[in-house]
């Protein structure tokens, strides 16, 4: 745990009221002792998309931006709010690569640490596999600065930005 970025370390002051009484409740809260508000630290959701060519080989996209800008990541992020899983899945996709998925299936689950902005934010990163109509109309956009199609290989993971893409990617591989 990136301790210094936690939220525990992070906010001192009470949302609710303002005071600098804001205490460690549990390790997921905190909880204001003038008011008694509670602020709970709870996973937000992700998704990633595992895309594969004909070839068999796998689609990773270069980062944009911080964390981890310039590396390996899978296509796929954030779930916004009052929206499911597999419509943020649709919606990644095409915004990142201008790729329509045609179906995808459900393949696993795994948490993640995201430290972005000084604060650390706890995922749920749920990942799919996807068939795609066409490769062939591929842009990076958004938050991808290009794309490549590596071989499915331990060696893959070298390049990989974040611990939870290499721990699809390595579940994956086996």
């Amino acid at each position: 745990m990136n301790s210094q970025f936690h939220p525990h370390s992070v906010f001192n002051y009470c949302p609710s009221c303002g005071q600098q009484s804001f205490e460690k409740d549990s390790f997921k809260s905190q909880k204001c002792l003038v008011c008694g508000f509670v602020l709970y630290t709870n996973a937000s959701t992700a998704v990633a998309a595992i895309i594969t060519n004909r070839k068999g080989e796998i689609l990773l996209t270069k980062r944009a931006f911080e964390p981890a800008q310039g590396m390996f990541d899978l296509p796929g992020g954030f779930v916004d709010p009052g929206e499911t899983a597999e419509k943020a899945l649709i919606r990644e996709v095409h915004e990142e690569l201008n790729l329509i998925i045609e179906s995808y299936s459900y393949f696993s689950s795994f948490p993640n640490e995201y430290v972005y902005g000084g604060l650390l934010y706890y995922t749920l990163d749920m990942v799919f596999e996807c068939k795609v109509t066409s490769l062939e109309q591929i842009i990076p956009a958004d938050d991808v600065a290009d794309f490549v199609f590596l071989p499915i290989s331990k060696d893959l993971i070298e390049g990989v930005g974040l611990m939870s893409i290499k721990n699809i990617l390595r579940a994956y591989i086996k």
